[in-house]
């Protein structure tokens, strides 16, 4: 289990910018931070790599 910051999500390539990344969260279409701190928020990276696949996997299920 490891956790990423926002900085290693750009390096991941998930290249949104902050406020779609939050919005994403928000309706629950992109996994919850863990608090690591009052200022701190960190992604579990298994989870960020579930949600990249998913987003693949939706792109090949659509008619061409």
């Amino acid at each position: 289990m490891r956790f990423i910051s926002s900085e290693e999500l750009k390096a991941k390539g998930v290249s949104i910018s902050r406020a779609t990344l939050w919005r994403l969260i928000k309706k629950g279409q992109f996994p919850k931070p863990i608090k690591q701190s009052p200022s701190r928020n960190a992604w579990l990276e298994s989870e960020v790599d579930e949600w990249m696949r998913s987003r693949v996997d939706a792109r090949d299920r659509r008619p061409a």
